[in-house]
C-alpha cells in the first residue's frame, strides 16, 4: 500500500510526533507507515485522514498485489 502521509504532514507542518500524538499511536508507528512497513488499521487510517481533513484514498492507495 503507497501513501502520502510525508507530504501531508509537510503540507500541514507536522512533525511525525504530532501526528503520531494526534492520532494517539508511537513516532515509530508513523514512521512504520511512511516507510511502507506497516499497514494501519482502518480505525488508524481514519485518524489520520480526519487530522488532515480529507478522504482515506487521498492519503493511502492499494498497489496491485494488496
Amino acid at each position: 500500500m503507497k501513501n502520502i502521509l510525508k507530504i501531508e504532514r509537510a503540507r500541514q507542518n507536522l512533525t511525525q510526533q504530532d501526528l503520531a500524538e494526534k492520532v494517539q499511536v508511537s513516532r515509530q508507528t508513523i514512521n512504520s507507515i511512511e516507510a511502507g512497513k506497516y499497514v494501519p488499521s482502518t480505525v488508524l487510517a481514519l485518524k489520520i485522514s480526519r487530522v488532515f481533513g480529507v478522504p482515506v484514498e487521498t492519503l493511502f492507495e492499494l498497489e496491485e498485489g494488496d
